[in-house]
């Protein structure tokens, strides 16, 4: 078989810039997502004054803000963090499906890569888990994504 042409990304941050949208809705859960990431990055690299945290009210308004901070040209990626909890009402599903059409519509017009660190659970002990306990922590895993992104896009 014939060796193919792979193109993948390299998780080094050095020289790029990152800019962080996240909800102050949920704060002692974003505050936690936005540890991770920010570890994550200064790990694999990022000088911390490449990082720029942008807060905003909650997970509705980070599209609008990411569609701003993509179309800056100022930013190699944009990683949204926040955190959407199921109430008793259907206000959670209006949230979480606007935001994530939103980021996903940021991307795909500024050709930017938008981390998805928004978590959508049931419950606040889920919430919880993904944000650096049983189940990991959700913003570690949005600025990978974010990195590889990067790194995979100045490839092709």
């Amino acid at each position: 078989m014939n060796q193919l042409r792979t193109i993948e990304g390299q998780l080094e941050a050095g020289g790029l810039t990152f800019a962080l949208v996240a909800s102050r809705f949920n704060d002692f859960i974003v505050d936690r997502l936005i540890g991770g990431a920010v570890d994550y990055l200064t790990r694999h690299g990022a000088d911390p004054e490449a990082i720029t945290l942008v807060r905003v009210p909650g997970a509705f308004e980070m599209p609008l803000a990411a569609k701003k901070l993509a179309a800056s040209g100022a930013y190699d990626a944009v990683i949204c963090l926040g955190a959407v909890i199921r109430g008793a009402t259907p206000h959670f599903d209006f949230v979480a499906s606007e935001c994530a059409k939103g980021l996903a519509q940021v991307m795909l017009e500024h050709a930017v890569p938008v981390g998805f660190g928004v978590l959508t659970t049931d419950s606040l002990e889920q919430a919880i888990e993904r944000a650096g306990s049983k189940a990991g922590n959700k913003g570690v895993d949005a600025a990978a994504a974010a990195l590889e992104m990067v790194r995979v896009l100045k490839q092709i």
